[in-house]
């Protein structure tokens, strides 16, 4: 029985002892006896072993709700926020370089700022336009965004992987009227020049040369150092609720999508981090993150512009090097995704991982099977795993350091943040509905697709979408939790236990992780389907033992046995970024469709690259030799047994 339920019993029983004149003894027995008998020892049992998290998330939820309701009041942005921090120490460090070891003082990152924003006004552009940033991270990065949107102007952080059609398409799809590329990136701009259009300005940051960068590119540099840098004059009327910049998500529906992150969802997700995992100003944080992410550039550098953290920003993640900079730069605070710990447990053992300061490490996938390992052997006090897409509406956080879980939902008070787990097909993803045409919520244990009840009017709750209106209508399903509501659609398959807690289950629809990029099936499918003369293709993710994400396996349809392999895998070198190249082949006869001739990939996924399960030919990307290899049922053996690199 629910909670409520319960409670109902209890107290009814309660109230009609009392109305025959029962003694308040035995009539307060019986009500405890009633509340026992209905399941009450479980709701007990929860109270007992969740309340104290429970309140401490409460408390948290309030005082980023509290926060929030103050910066509307007071017409607060982001970058007024960081004008405070400023203010109250200018001479700190904010960002540190690894590279070059340059460190950045707020007065350094707030004038820099000043002269992008002075620049680009200067040069004629206004409230909401769109400029497109592609570079590696570094400061200039934060400054860059920043500078924009002291004066209204929204970045569009552009993933410094992509290549040919998936770096067009991300930056003409935001509607940028320019773009500033690292000069590391000259190579891939040019490729791509004719494509992006006439109008389309072109300033490169960093190094500068004239013969590989597209012939209209101004050196943005030199530029900035003589642009002013006083605080612009020209302060945008923007508020909290309003547009900041678009960070690129595969989503769960294909292609990039542009997610518009606002001034309040900024705010929130660095602001949940902080008080959720009680940093301070005085911690220094260690980001190898990439800052086209929002795990980087908000949860990351959010720290220091909000809240006055030093961050560190390293251009690459790097295992060998990781605990050696967080001695060197004394770090408390490290970012992690799921491969990255898999990766320094794989280091041999060196001083520096023993050496350091560290006492807490944030992100997201973290697997259950290396977690313990991780905190025992990098002696890492807390973990602070949480789940959350740049654009969702119901982000959870784990708060008491569980293991395996990637957060919880009150099981007390469940409707204080109303995220539901509801039941779905699992072949075609749909929700389930009741006779009542309502979803159907998930018991504990029950796996289901996570949601989160739509309020535009509350911070907390809003979905913004993406620029693309007709994908924002994908993610929303209305008369889901009640008759009238609009719930956000994670795509993402998660599990509850009976305390709350909830893991992640599996990256639902046409996206899996691997490398710590998401992946768009429809993308690569795309790809291949064009490299291959418009060949049926489907591309999923496969589970490799062992092994965090999902590693990319595309099933071809070969019915001549036409398909070379290594001569595909040159051809998407040129197309592909590295991590969206898929690990395995299967060449078949044909690849099962749907009555409506979709791409059927139920059979596949769970046939997965195991040649006990089928006679179609397969095989391997060995990395080693830069090329497939035939996958024979040894081979498989070594993959599954971790002796053989992916």
């Amino acid at each position: 029985m629910q909670p409520v339920g319960v409670c109902t019993a209890a107290l009814g029983s309660l109230g009609l002892m009392r109305f025959f004149g029962v003694p308040w003894v035995w009539s307060l027995a019986a009500a405890l006896g009633i509340g026992l008998g209905s399941g009450g020892w479980r709701l007990l049992r929860v109270i007992c072993k969740t309340a104290l998290r429970d309140l401490f998330g409460l408390s948290v939820l309030l005082r980023v709700k509290y926060k929030l309701r103050w910066h509307q009041k007071n017409n607060n942005t982001i970058p007024k926020m960081f004008q405070d921090v400023v203010r109250r120490h200018p001479d700190k460090v904010a960002l540190i370089y690894e590279a070059t070891g340059e460190k950045w003082t707020f007065r350094w990152l707030d004038e820099y700022s000043n002269a992008v924003a002075n620049f680009f006004y200067q040069q004629g552009f206004r409230l909401g336009d769109v400029i497109a940033i592609f570079m590696e991270s570094r400061p200039e990065f934060v400054g860059l965004w920043l500078g924009m949107a002291k004066v209204g102007i929204e970045a569009a952080l552009i993933n410094f992987n992509l290549r040919l059609d998936s770096l067009v398409y991300c930056i003409t799809t935001s509607g940028a009227k320019a773009v500033i590329f690292g000069g590391e990136l000259s190579s891939a701009i040019t490729e791509v020049n004719g494509m992006l259009g006439k109008n389309m300005a072109k300033f490169c940051s960093g190094d500068y040369n004239p013969e590989v960068v597209p012939a209209e590119t101004r050196h943005l540099d030199p530029l900035l150092s003589t642009a002013s840098k006083s605080p612009p004059t020209q302060i945008p009327a923007k508020g909290l609720d309003d547009r900041l910049f678009y960070i690129y998500t595969s989503g769960t529906t294909g292609m990039p999508k542009a997610a518009i992150v606002v001034h309040s969802r900024y705010y929130r997700i660095a602001a949940f981090g902080y008080y959720a995992y009680r940093m301070h100003p005085e911690d220094i944080l260690y980001n190898c993150l990439p800052l086209y992410h929002s795990a980087g550039n908000i949860m990351g550098v959010g720290q220091c512009l909000i809240h006055g953290l030093t961050v560190v920003i390293r251009k690459k993640f790097s295992a060998s090097r990781f605990w050696d900079d967080c001695a060197k730069y004394r770090c408390t605070i490290i970012q992690y995704i799921g491969e990255i710990c898999r990766y320094l447990l794989n280091q041999p053992v060196r001083e520096s991982e023993t050496q350091h300061c560290v006492r807490l490490a944030v992100g997201n996938g973290l697997r259950p099977t290396i977690w313990e390992d991780f905190t025992k052997r990098f002696r890492i006090k807390q973990i602070g795993e949480f789940y959350g897409a740049t654009e969702c509406n119901c982000s959870i956080a784990n708060l008491d350091g569980k293991v395996g879980a990637c957060g919880f939902n009150s099981r007390i008070l469940p409707n204080v943040y109303p995220i539901r787990l509801v039941k779905v097909n699992e072949d075609t993803m749909e929700l389930i509905r009741d006779s009542r045409g309502l979803c159907v919520p998930c018991r504990p244990g029950e796996p289901g697709l996570l949601v989160g009840q739509i309020n535009q009017q509350d911070p907390l709750r809003r979905f913004d979408g993406y620029v693309n209106e007709s994908a924002t209508h994908k993610k929303i399903a209305y008369n889901v939790l009640q008759k009238g509501d609009q719930a956000y659609l994670s795509g993402d398959v998660l599990v509850m236990d009976e305390l709350g807690y909830m893991y992640f289950r599996d990256r639902s629809g046409d996206t899996f992780r691997w490398r710590g990029e998401n992946v768009s099936t429809t993308e690569v499918e795309g790809m291949l389907s064009h490299i291959l003369n418009q060949t049926d293709v489907a591309v999923y993710g496969v589970e490799v033992p062992g092994v965090e994400g999902k590693a990319g396996m595309a099933a071809i349809a070969d019915p001549k046995t036409k398909v070379n392999p290594n001569i595909l895998y040159q051809e998407l070198q040129k197309v592909l970024p590295s991590y969206a190249r898929p690990i395995f082949l299967r060449l078949s006869p044909q690849v099962d469709t749907t009555g409506t001739f979709k791409i059927q990939k139920t059979r596949l996924q769970r046939e997965g690259f195991d040649p006990h399960q089928t006679s179609d030919r397969l095989y391997f990307l060995d990395i080693k030799l830069g090329k497939y290899v035939p996958l024979d049922e040894c081979l498989y053996a070594r993959i599954c047994s971790g002796k053989v690199a992916l």
